[in-house]
């Protein structure tokens, strides 16, 4: 049962839990406590932040992360859960909504999903977004989860050297062995790839090419791409509920940007690589920026007016996962570590994970302010990261492939979870959750046990060691040149009345004022021989040489 404030047990449950409670024990039978879904202490469970809604882990939900939506699908406020499943083994694909735990609606799909979204296409009322679910070279969108509009890709050239062949076996000129070689042929050495019919040509038997080629040979060759990642992108406005465009990432190495209203192509970027993870920001109509993860290992950055990627962030590691936070990149990669990257590709930060990243979201909390990345790992741990912080760790019973966190049902906060073997987890953050930084794990950093490695003391470094503890005297201090005074710890040393060399009253009672303690040219702090001042007019020696700019003038003896 799916957990809300106001939730009620059903009725067979109540029985059980009477029967198990009072009659059992009345008659003398005690059955065995059943087993925890998720054991951990009473301690443990005060101090966590989350609370355990749902857990089954025979779901059967076969996805990812990108396959996995929050959205008001009806307008009504409750937020439901739209699935694009798989299937077990990648077969049987379809598109699945949940409320609560139960599925709602399920419906068949042509091809494998490639990811899902939410936007809204128009400012008519009532407000309620459309559902896009890209899948082969469609993008199927729906409206109140039915039906609505099939946008596909358009189709491109074909190989001129493939369409040649195929001509070929359409006027019997040459056998399907024949056939099948020269494709293979075409297939290494052409840049430009086969096409859908010669692909599933090469993967027939001998005894079954020759009916193929009579059934495909009168066709006409096309040569269609498929959809690889999906994303929206504001149109005018940053408003929550604006009208947005999508975004396509297609297997022929190009970015597209549909109109939300006559779906037709508004904008077309070309990559060098096949671009697998994209996170945008911005408005398409003013400004906006987008990063493309790669297949190649690079992330392109690429903004309006653009066709080329502008800046390109190389990785040492395929990537595994995009998110943005604020104005940085987290990308997670086959290397067990995050990465965190600006938009013009200076490295900020680099955190190595314990086990290998499986899948990759956003988690963010609008009444605290808070963006954090969530990363599922291979060894059964769900870690939320703010910036190279660590904030929490949730453990699960299986491996998580999927991770989405928003508003489900009445719920704004519950975070939703399936795993390698389809299950589905469904948690609730509770209100009174505070992240603090350093509040996953106790203790010091893994790091610090880690022994670095030194190389060994050789014997002639021990020897000369030795040598030096035996023999060493110490290194005296460098003597201070000659002519210079040097400082001298202790008393003030007062200094001894000066003779002046030149004649007259108005001269000594000069020399007798710049020997007063008082006077900030005679701090008293250096021992002053007798007539250092007056050895020649106007000319200062030692570390007094800065004194002059501070004496009034005619202070220096021999100066009128």
């Amino acid at each position: 049962m799916f957990y809300t404030p106001s939730s009620k047990l059903p009725t067979h449950l109540i029985l059980r839990n009477q029967l198990r409670q009072v009659f059992f024990p009345f008659l003398g039978i005690h059955l065995p406590r059943p087993p925890q879904l998720f054991p951990s202490s009473p301690s443990s469970e005060a101090s966590s932040k989350w609370l355990d809604a749902h857990y089954d882990p025979m779901a059967n939900i076969h996805t990812f992360s990108a396959c996995l939506q929050l959205a008001d699908l009806h307008g009504d406020g409750e937020y439901k859960l739209v699935v694009g499943d798989l299937g077990p083994g990648g077969q049987q694909p379809r598109l699945k909504v949940l409320k609560g735990p139960t599925v709602l609606s399920e419906s068949p799909l042509p091809a494998l999903p490639a990811a899902a979204a939410t936007f809204f296409m128009e400012q008519h009322e009532p407000r309620t977004p459309a559902l896009a679910l890209a899948s082969g070279p469609c993008v199927y969108v729906y409206k109140n989860l039915r039906p609505y509009f099939k946008f596909s890709l358009p189709q491109l050239p074909p190989n001129p050297l493939e369409q040649d062949l195929w001509n070929q076996a359409k006027e019997d000129r040459i056998d399907p062995l024949t056939l099948k070689e020269m494709l293979e042929g075409i297939r290494e050495k052409a840049e430009v790839p086969l096409s859908v019919q010669s692909l599933r040509f090469l993967q027939l038997e001998l005894s079954e090419m020759e009916a193929f080629v009579n059934q495909h040979k009168s066709k006409s060759i096309r040569r269609q791409t498929v959809i690889t990642t999906m994303t929206t992108l504001k149109k005018n406005l940053a408003d929550e509920d604006a009208v947005s465009c999508l975004v396509l990432g297609t297997e022929n190495k190009e970015l597209l940007v549909l109109d939300p209203e006559a779906f037709t192509v508004l904008a077309k970027m070309s990559l060098p690589s096949v671009p697998v993870f994209l996170e945008v920001s911005g408005q398409f109509d003013v400004e906006f920026r987008l990063a493309a993860a790669c297949r190649n290992g690079n992330i392109y950055m690429l903004r309006r007016d653009s066709k080329r990627p502008k800046y390109c962030i190389e990785l040492s590691a395929q990537p595994v996962g995009l998110v943005r936070v604020h104005k940085v990149l987290v990308v997670g990669s086959n290397q067990d570590s995050l990465h965190s990257f600006t938009h013009k590709g200076k490295r900020l930060w680099t955190v190595q994970m314990p086990a290998a990243i499986l899948t990759m979201n956003l988690l963010e909390q609008r009444s605290r302010g808070l963006q954090a990345v969530m990363a599922g790992l291979a060894n059964g741990e769900v870690r939320i990261y703010r910036d190279k912080a660590l904030l929490s760790i949730v453990r699960t019973p299986d491996a998580v492939t999927s991770l989405c966190f928003g508003r489900y049902g009445r719920e704004d906060h519950t975070l939703i979870m399936t795993t390698r073997g389809g299950g589905l987890i469904i948690k609730i953050l509770k209100r009174t959750a505070v992240f603090v930084e350093g509040g996953g794990e106790a203790g010091p950093p893994p790091a610090q046990a880690m022994k670095l490695n030194m190389p060994r003391k050789t014997r002639l470094y021990v020897d000369q060691t030795l040598r030096e503890r035996e023999a060493g005297t110490g290194r005296p201090l460098p003597a201070a040149p000659p002519g210079r005074p040097r400082l001298r710890a202790g008393p003030r040393v007062q200094p001894e009345p000066r003779v002046c060399d030149g004649a007259g009253a108005a001269q000594a009672a000069r020399c007798e004022h710049l020997n007063s303690p008082t006077h900030p040219g005679a701090a008293g702090l250096l021992p002053v021989q007798r007539g250092a001042l007056c050895s020649a007019p106007g000319l200062l020696q030692g570390p007094l040489a800065g004194a002059r700019a501070q004496l009034p003038p005619g202070d220096l003896c021999g100066e009128s």
